[in-house]
């Protein structure tokens, strides 16, 4: 984060037993979103603070396609949450559902993270 823009890059897991057809990941940021202009095309605005992406299949014990999420945030917080959810996986059960949620504090500084 960096002067209020964030950027916010990923890529989706299945750790199995099953493949996963579709799902859809909510990026949620803890200040209001002001410019989204940098949504890729599987990405829609839900609300003035979410983000919602789709992942596309992924297959048992594999990785999905990335996902960049650029967008800037009202006020140019000195600091912001941003809290990424499975929020659905086309109906399959999912047996470490703690996996599914993460949550990082983002700092001004213009540092990347990584978790």
């Amino acid at each position: 984060m960096s002067g209020g823009r964030v950027e916010t890059r990923l890529i989706p897991q299945n750790h199995g037993p099953s493949s996963v057809a579709d799902a859809t990941l909510r990026l949620r940021w803890s200040a209001p979103v002001t410019d989204t202009r940098g949504l890729p095309p599987m990405c829609v605005r839900a609300d003035a603070q979410t983000v919602l992406c789709r992942t596309g299949a992924l297959p048992a014990d594999s990785r999905g396609r990335r996902i960049q999420v650029s967008a800037r945030l009202a006020g140019a917080p000195s600091e912001v949450t941003v809290r990424i959810d499975t929020m659905w996986s086309s109906g399959t059960a999912d047996h470490n559902p703690q996996n599914s949620t993460h949550k990082v504090l983002a700092l001004d500084t213009g540092d990347v993270y990584y978790f």
